[in-house]
C-alpha cells in the first residue's frame, strides 16, 4: 500500500506540491490527472526520490517504509517502480545485463541469493513470451534506437521481470 500524507514540495523556492493526501491499496489503480504545471511529474518525481525537490512537509510510505529515509536504489529495492517520461539510452548496456543486475540488486537487498544465469534467462523469456515480445530485445542496449512505443514496452517488460510492489506510470 501507498499512503501520501499532508506531502508539501518544492523546487528552489516554487512550493509545488501543496499538501497531497492519497492512498492507494494493493490491485488498485488511481489516475492522476490536471493540466500542465498542476504537479504530476513533481509527484512521481519526489515519490521516486529525485534530488532536486525539497519535500518540506508530510510523508510518502510504501508497505509501512518512509520513502523519504530511503535513497532511490532503496525505494526500487522496497518495490517502486517509476516509469520515465522520456525514457533514457543506455549505449552499450544490453537489457538482459541490465535487468539481471537490477533484479540482483534488489534481491540483495532483501538478503536473498542472487538468481544464477540459466534461472534468470528462464525468468525472462517467460515474461517475454507473457507480453509477446520479440527476443531480439534483450540483446539490444537499453532504449539505444528504440521508438516512443519500444520504450514504453520495454518499460513494461522491466515491470514485468522486477515484479514491483508499487508502479508509478
Amino acid at each position: 500500500m501507498l499512503e501520501i500524507k499532508n506531502l508539501q514540495a518544492r523546487i528552489e523556492e516554487r512550493e509545488i506540491l501543496k499538501g497531497i493526501n492519497l492512498t492507494v491499496n494493493k490491485g488498485e489503480v488511481h489516475a492522476i490527472m490536471g493540466p500542465n504545471g498542476s504537479g504530476k511529474s513533481t509527484l512521481a518525481n519526489v515519490i521516486a526520490g529525485k534530488n532536486e525537490y525539497e519535500v518540506t512537509d508530510g510523508q510518502i510510505l510504501l508497505d509501512g517504509n518512509d520513502l523519504l529515509e530511503l535513497d532511490p536504489e532503496e525505494r526500487a529495492a522496497a518495490g517502486l517502480f517509476l516509469a520515465f517520461q522520456y525514457p533514457v539510452e543506455i549505449p552499450g548496456v544490453s537489457n538482459t545485463y541490465f535487468l539481471r543486475s537490477a533484479l540482483n540488486a534488489i534481491r540483495k537487498s532483501r538478503g536473498e541469493d542472487e538468481m544464477d544465469a540459466m534461472k534468470f534467462l528462464t525468468h525472462i523469456k517467460a515474461k517475454m513470451k507473457a507480453l509477446d515480445l520479440d527476443q531480439t530485445m534483450l540483446s539490444r542496449s537499453v532504449n539505444e534506437g528504440f521508438s516512443g512505443g519500444e520504450k514504453k514496452r520495454n518499460e513494461i517488460f522491466q515491470m514485468a521481470v522486477l515484479e514491483p510492489t508499487m508502479a508509478v506510470l
